[in-house]
């Protein structure tokens, strides 16, 4: 028997992993470089809940934050689309099946954040169902076999094309329960741990466990933010962890894999939090750009003369950096010959620049501010 579990052999002739319920045996070792970067990972977070304090408008920041994060995950797990695919969107557009899986895991960060904001929902097993119900909600070419919001009742596997050759293989699902109402217990016991710990914890064991027939790592991630808010260590959903992950995928997956092996805990959790420091300071860098490009395009247009309407829509490209003429019509409550000149004029002063060949309802793109957004969501290529 390892720290972590063992690998057996099942009735079905296939070895699956049988994880030990947490907290690990012997505890997590921190101390000496761990604690230390235990330390500067807490202050990293703190930064971060700083940061929004002095934000003039943090809830823009907040929801392309999020987008961001859901697009990076989403990518992690194979999904091709771009952040200008996801801000581009139209509401009367049906998305594509990329796009779809992006605006699900979206929906889904913003009702486990509202179950625990304003319901005062405890993280528990439900939550988590509810949460996977609605990432995992149909969308056009998808998968009607996805079982939204239920735990498998067969078994699954990573990697691989059957369970003879697969990369790894969670428990069965009559120890898949047991386990994961071990884990439910977890969340709520009072002991030393430290909190970014037991998060790192939490994500190794849920992924291993692997509950769901689909969405296991998307739903993993997502239990990280959604587990940070409830114990108001992160004041708002500003981490976008899922850079780091994608940035280091694949020792991602073996960190993973390394626990279930030898139980190296205290590797994993070194890369976790080496995540959430690399990460915070990318976020709070991230924002200053931000803030000093506002600055310099509203002293732009306070120069060219156009103040209340040009600055109304400066602010609304922040919140929607992919518009057409008539969103700014329907948004400013102008009329369409005054926001097609307010859109000219932006185009003239280079904030906006045109990304559609078409004649008519023609998109137009707040380039600078989304190369600052983007970064880290590039696409690999697979070539």
């Amino acid at each position: 028997m390892g720290r972590a579990g063992h690998f057996r052999t099942t009735p079905r002739n296939y070895r699956a992993f049988y994880p030990l319920s947490l907290p690990p045996d012997p505890p997590v070792a921190i101390d000496g470089p761990l604690q230390l970067l235990l330390s500067e990972a807490d202050r990293a977070l703190g930064s971060l809940n700083t940061v929004m304090t002095i934000l003039p408008n943090p809830t823009i920041l907040i929801s392309m934050f999020v987008q961001k994060e859901a697009l990076l995950s989403s990518q992690i797990e194979g999904t091709q689309s771009s952040l200008v695919d996801i801000l581009g969107l139209e509401e009367e557009q049906e998305p594509t099946h990329d796009v779809g899986e992006v605006v699900n895991y979206v929906k889904a960060m913003r009702y486990g954040l509202q179950r625990l904001h304003t319901d005062h929902f405890p993280m528990s097993l439900r939550l988590i169902k509810e949460v996977h119900s609605i990432l995992m909600a149909q969308v056009r070419g998808g998968s009607s076999h996805l079982t939204p919001g239920d735990f498998r009742r067969s078994q699954n596997w990573v990697g691989g094309s059957n369970l003879q050759n697969a990369r790894y293989v969670p428990p069965p699902e009559d120890y898949m329960m047991q386990a994961l109402a071990d884990l439910e217990q977890f969340l709520h016991l009072d002991d030393q741990i430290p909190p970014l710990v037991r998060c790192a914890l939490i994500h190794y064991q849920f992924e291993t466990i692997h509950p769901f027939n689909d969405g296991n790592g998307r739903v993993g991630r997502l239990f990280i933010t959604l587990y940070l808010v409830w114990k108001r260590i992160l004041d708002e959903p500003l981490l976008y962890l899922s850079a780091f992950l994608k940035a280091h995928q694949q020792e991602y997956y073996d960190r993973l894999q390394q626990v279930r092996i030898d139980g190296n805990y205290e590797a994993w959790v070194r890369f976790f939090l080496e995540g959430i420091i690399a990460v915070s300071q990318q976020v709070v860098q991230t924002t200053k750009r931000i803030q000093l490009l506002e600055r310099q395009d509203t002293d732009r247009l306070l120069a060219a003369g156009i103040a209340n309407t040009g600055l109304l829509l400066l602010r609304d490209l922040m919140m929607r950096p992919v518009i057409r003429v008539r969103d700014v019509e329907r948004t400013l409550g102008v009329s369409y010959n005054l926001a097609n000149k307010l859109v000219s004029f932006f185009e003239h002063l280079g904030i906006l620049k045109q990304i559609s060949s078409n004649k008519r309802n023609r998109k137009y793109l707040y380039g600078a501010y989304l190369d600052i957004l983007a970064e880290g969501t590039e696409l690999i290529s697979t070539d």
